[in-house]
């Protein structure tokens, strides 16, 4: 049996204590930037707070709490201009503060893409039709057929197989989803099945605020748009 009122305290006390964290940061780093993930994957963003982690610090999600941390109005900003950023902070953003050079953080970041299976609501980036004969698994090098005991879940996924010398075999070519249509539960793992990804996890900046000038600099056209959030 939990208390409620415990878990409330401990909810209070964790977002105070990144509130705090975030307002250290912001004093001890040259660079505030605000950035969206596209395709957020867990693991992703864990590599890009790995490879980041000797010359930045990255805060991601409670969005409310990082924008109370700098500051909403210049009566509230932590630090000048602040509040210019902090107005921005809506959605699935994050805040990366670093003393690393503008054009360095931007390069870094406009080479940093990780291929990965689009999830159910997702778009299709392109149309997957598989062709008659044996069902294949693209992601192994060279190409496989699927194993006789993963038939069962290929006709759950809406294939129509047959078995032909033990091996899951299509008799009519298959199209498995189509280009700039929401994906289904079942067309997203099927397509994860056979080895097609179609999303990629990216970060786009958005905008840098400058602690020695407190301006804030918004970085146009570096949004993410459907388009941009797949893999071609």
């Amino acid at each position: 049996i939990v208390s409620l009122t415990k878990v409330s305290k401990k909810t209070k006390e964790h977002k105070n204590a990144l509130l705090s964290e975030v307002q250290q940061h912001v004093e001890k780093w040259k660079y505030c930037w605000l950035f969206e993930v596209g395709a957020m994957r867990n693991t992703h963003l864990k590599t890009v707070r790995n490879l980041w982690k000797d010359s930045a610090r990255i805060f991601f999600g409670r969005g409310a709490v990082m924008a109370k941390a700098l500051g909403t109005t210049m009566e509230e900003e932590h630090r000048m201009g602040l509040h210019k950023l902090a107005k921005q902070i809506k959605g699935q953003v994050g805040l990366l503060l670093t003393d690393s050079e503008p054009q360095e953080v931007i390069d870094w970041f406009d080479d940093f893409q990780q291929a990965d299976y689009a999830r159910a609501g997702n778009i299709a980036t392109r149309t997957v039709i598989l062709p008659a004969g044996p069902v294949m698994r693209a992601h192994s090098d060279p190409p496989e057929p699927f194993p006789h005991n993963e038939d069962p879940q290929l006709r759950k996924l809406g294939l129509t197989t047959t078995m032909k010398r033990g091996v899951p075999t299509l008799e009519n070519s298959h199209r498995v989803c189509e280009k700039g249509k929401a994906l289904t539960g079942e067309q997203a793992q099927l397509l994860k099945l056979i080895g097609e990804k179609m999303v990629v996890f990216r970060v786009a900046l958005l905008a840098r605020w400058d602690a020695a000038t407190g301006e804030v600099v918004q970085l146009e056209g570096r949004g993410l748009s459907i388009e941009q959030a797949g893999v071609e």
